[in-house]
Parts: structure tokens; C-alpha cells; sequence
């Protein structure tokens, strides 16, 4: 398995990721990295540990033949959403907009889910207000933190998919 690392590099919300034959800056959670166990919902904080990438999701006005990488990727619609609501069944689930309770909207004006790696935390299976929603996605300019994701310039974004393997996994870890 290939970790892609992704750490804090002295700002609390600004890291270094490292993967094969590539590195960039990334932006992790506004208020820091914090051990998995304690990760909650809200809390804006990435959660360290070791996270299987489980696919790639993508606008497909922005990639219209979808992203070069060997992972699975899947296009996203103006109604896909993702559920963060720790009471809804859907918990950390994708989910159909509008939805009954809480959700992200994925197809964003911001552009920052133009493309997404979704990453296994939380999710075999969901535990409520553990965190929803933790990925890996475009950074806005100046690498603001995140609410927990970790975040990169689209052109490290692209070279870390043409990288990644089937099996590879994103580290979150604290300096």
C-alpha cells in the first residue's frame, strides 16, 4: 500500500502531502489535526490515521472524460449530496438533493469538489458525530484551512490521481 502523507508543517491548518516521485502544500483542518477516536462532527479538524482512498468523484463539466487516474471515478450531478446529519440513517453517505436532513452539496459554486478523493474514515460503518465527509479536495487560494478535510491546488490534486494505485491510502498525521 502506498500512504500519501499529508502533515502539519507549523501553521496549524497548512501541511506538506508526499507521494511517489511528488510533493505539494495541502491545507488540513482550520483547527489542527486530531487522533480518529476524537474526531467529531463540526469540530474542524482532520483525523489522523491512515485512510483508504475508496473513489474519485468528479464534475464532469470541469473533467469531461472524467479524471486520468487508475482508481474508480464516478461523475457527480447538481443534485448529489452527502449527508452530515449524526441522526439520519445516511450518515456519511452520498444522498440525492434536496434531502430531509443535513447534507453537503457536493456540485459546489466554489469549485472545490470539482474533484474528490473520498477517503475511508468513518464508514464501515458510520458511527454518528465522528465526522462526515472527510476528503480530499481542491484547495482555495491561499490554503485557508478546512472543516476537517485535507486540501491541494488542482495541478497536485491531478498528479497525486495519476499516481495513485487501487489500494492506496491517505496518512493524516500530526508533526
Amino acid at each position: 500500500m502506498t500512504i500519501f502523507r499529508a502533515h502539519p508543517d507549523g501553521q496549524i491548518a497548512s501541511g506538506q502531502i508526499v507521494w511517489r516521485d511528488g510533493a505539494a502544500r495541502c491545507a488540513l483542518g482550520k483547527a489542527g489535526v486530531i487522533a480518529a477516536d476524537d474526531k467529531r462532527e463540526g469540530d474542524n479538524k482532520s483525523p489522523a490515521g491512515v485512510w483508504p482512498i475508496r473513489h474519485v468523484l468528479y464534475r464532469p463539466d470541469a473533467y469531461p472524460n472524467g479524471p486520468v487516474t487508475a482508481l474508480p471515478a464516478q461523475a457527480i450531478a447538481p443534485d448529489d449530496g452527502w449527508c452530515d446529519a449524526p441522526a439520519d440513517p445516511a450518515y456519511n453517505r452520498p444522498v440525492k438533493l434536496p434531502y430531509p436532513a443535513s447534507a453537503e452539496r457536493m456540485w459546489r459554486d466554489d469549485h472545490v469538489y470539482d474533484l474528490v478523493l473520498v477517503l475511508g474514515h468513518n464508514d464501515d460503518p458510520p458511527v454518528p458525530g465522528r465526522g462526515s465527509a472527510i476528503f480530499l479536495h481542491l484547495a482555495r487560494d491561499g490554503y485557508p484551512g478546512t472543516e476537517g478535510c485535507v486540501a491541494l491546488a488542482r495541478a497536485d490534486v491531478e498528479a497525486l490521481l495519476a499516481a495513485a494505485q487501487l489500494g492506496d491510502a491517505v496518512e493524516v498525521a500530526a508533526a
